[in-house]
């Protein structure tokens, strides 16, 4: 059974598996000395507001690596279906018993701790950002919340395109009301819904309650996550600059400016669009 909605056990559900189009097995490679998810984990667990970690990873013969490493480090993990993520995500949003959750994927090991923590406090309807919040759709013509514990259904730091991205490639945090995701879960049919997890909480206007993160200045072009051997020169080689774990992206970006050859490493790498999915999809 799950808790009443009193409580706000907030889950942080990390996305991961072995196959990867561009790049096999990149989330066990090596980032100064430690495997790519355990430095997305690092980051992660660095959240003031985050109760619970789960990795969700599929069900495949591949990903067994995937779990005998989350057995080894004792980590919370669920198994579930490859292409189907939302009810992947979905089912093991409920087994962790989760009012809230984040969404959060293991090719950003440069993840930032206080922005997952804002994007939580603004879902929660607290002041105070360092970004500029703004609703998605008219705000008139919102529905009631999912959830109305929470003012907001969906809060993210970037959406797709038309939107225009201000935050780095890599820093992208999603955070829902566990109502709000059930929905999805029961009403998406779109395969690129089923695959990429939350679209249908922000691709139609008015849908949800949803709000979206902007920073002053535009660093949407800088790739800061991992779906090439290039990206992975170069999160490597900032982690060697910055040193441990236990920095921000305002950090990473003066090491950038500091380092403007660092740019050159990935520049050419294409971003994939939300509504792609995976051509191995059955």
């Amino acid at each position: 059974m799950r808790s009443d909605n009193t409580s706000k056990k907030i889950v942080a559900i990390i996305q991961a598996r072995m196959k990867s189009s561009r790049l096999p097995g990149k989330v066990l490679m090596n980032i100064q000395g430690k495997p790519m998810l355990t430095r997305v984990i690092e980051r992660a667990i660095l959240s003031k507001k985050i109760t619970q970690t789960v990795i969700a990873i599929t069900s495949e013969p591949d990903d067994d690596p995937l779990a005998e490493y989350c057995q080894k480090e004792g980590l919370a993990f669920y198994r579930g279906s490859m292409h189907d993520v939302l009810d992947r995500f979905y089912q093991a949003a409920k087994i962790a018993d989760a009012n809230v959750v984040v969404r959060l994927t293991s090719d950003c090991p440069l993840l930032d701790p206080d922005l997952i923590d804002e994007t939580i406090s603004v879902f929660m309807g607290n002041s105070g950002s360092k970004a500029i919040w703004m609703p998605i759709g008219d705000s008139r013509n919102f529905p009631p919340p999912a959830n109305p514990l929470y003012p907001w259904d969906f809060a993210a730091t970037r959406l797709p395109p038309p939107w225009e991205r201000t935050f780095p490639i890599g820093l992208d945090v999603e955070v829902c009301s566990f109502a709000a995701l059930e929905r999805a879960w029961q009403e998406a049919t779109a395969a690129y819904e089923r695959e990429h997890v939350l679209p249908y909480l922000y691709d139609e206007p008015n849908r949800f309650r949803c709000v979206v993160g902007s920073w002053i200045e535009n660093h949407g072009k800088q790739r800061w996550t991992v779906d090439t051997a290039e990206d992975l020169k170069l999160v490597d080689k900032i982690y060697s600059i910055i040193g441990g774990s236990n920095f921000n992206w305002l950090d990473i970006l003066n090491v950038m400016k500091n380092n403007p050859e660092l740019l050159e490493i990935n520049v050419g790498i294409r971003h994939k669009d939300f509504r792609e999915v995976d051509n191995r999809r059955s």
